[in-house]
């Protein structure tokens, strides 16, 4: 068995449910890294306990970060969720969805927890080609991220290892993401996607990111197993 270790940033969603399978495909052993920042969106965290069961991985942690205390985003406050957008709009600009820094504290996390059990590889889901624009998304900030975390860890300063932020998906459009994982045997139906369900868990089936859920499989050809609160 392999001895290579990797945190995973797992949200629950299709893109880090992807991500997870391919990093288990590649050999490693999984610690899952979650987080309850106070979204609107809580109900992921279910999805987030699923996935992590199903990949049978070795830890999975749920870390709490009161980002609600700072708003600043339609998922952190009472700022309403924008509904009913066309594809096309989607990614023209930063979203009010956008929570200030999330990647870069995220990623700051999943960083420590990597430096203390040895696995120089942290996975994350970001997608630059089929998104809704955040700025934390793109190669650019992921390739500062993993500059910086060479510079500021002591095993990384001491040579004991290279830190790598793998993001598979990068430049993979929903469609492709979604065959890519029901090649690796994922059941969709244990991820969930929306920024605003309804009471029972359902899908609001408008907002932006269960527009691209949605679009995703219909492009893949792909039955969507998501139960929608208005379909």
């Amino acid at each position: 068995m392999s001895d290579k270790k990797a945190v995973v940033l797992l949200s629950g969603g299709i893109d880090s449910t992807t991500t997870m399978a391919i990093a288990k495909s590649e050999g490693f052993k999984i610690c899952a890294l979650s987080f309850d920042y106070g979204q609107r969106h809580k109900v992921e965290l279910n999805a987030a306990k699923r996935v992590a069961e199903f990949f049978n991985v070795q830890r999975h942690l749920i870390i709490e970060i009161p980002l609600r205390k700072i708003g600043g985003s339609a998922l952190t406050s009472d700022i309403q969720v924008p509904k009913g957008m066309i594809v096309e709009e989607i990614g023209s600009n930063i979203p009010i969805t956008y929570v200030p820094a999330r990647n870069t504290i995220f990623l700051a996390f999943a960083l420590g927890l990597a430096e203390v059990t040895g696995a120089e590889d942290i996975y994350i889901g970001v997608n630059a080609l089929d998104y809704s624009g955040y700025p934390d998304c793109r190669p650019e900030f992921i390739q500062s991220f993993e500059n910086m975390a060479n510079l500021a860890t002591q095993k990384a300063v001491e040579g004991k290892m290279k830190v790598k932020i793998q993001t598979p998906l990068i430049k993979m459009s929903k469609a492709q993401i979604i065959k890519r994982g029901v090649e690796l045997g994922i059941d969709y139906s244990l991820t969930h996607s929306c920024y605003d369900p309804a009471d029972s868990g359902a899908a609001c089936g408008a907002c932006e990111s269960c527009v691209l859920r949605k679009r995703g499989f219909e492009e893949a050809g792909v039955l969507d197993p998501t139960r929608y609160a208005l379909f």
